[in-house]
């Protein structure tokens, strides 16, 4: 189960922001990604998936104390923005980072 992420950006992409100012398409494609983390329960969930490597829906309610529509939205909003990927496994999706994600977020705050 995945939403239609936002445009994987190159390899070569986005240097530190201090190291040089971004073309407008990286520009757009981040402001996207972090836009989704800007809200307190994505970013939260975003570091529960990143540092599980893999974690069900199931197992992110309680912690997050919040009811499964609400996580389903929130992991919806992370996908849509290209963070996150999502597996259906029978009644549950299991959720990871989407590859490179976290390295291109932590290369362009550099």
């Amino acid at each position: 189960m995945t939403a239609t992420p936002i445009p994987l950006l190159s390899a070569e992409c986005c240097p530190s922001i201090a190291a040089a100012p971004l073309a407008e398409d990286e520009a757009e494609v981040l402001a996207g990604a972090f836009a989704a983390l800007g809200d307190p329960v994505r970013l939260r969930l975003f570091s529960m998936i990143a540092s599980a490597g893999e974690i069900c829906s199931c197992d992110v309610q309680e912690p997050l104390g919040k009811s499964q529509p609400t996580v389903s939205h929130h992991t919806k909003a992370l996908a849509e923005a290209g963070l996150i990927t999502g597996e259906k496994r029978g009644r549950w999706v299991y959720w990871s980072v989407t590859p490179g994600r976290l390295e291109l977020l932590r290369r362009v705050l550099a």
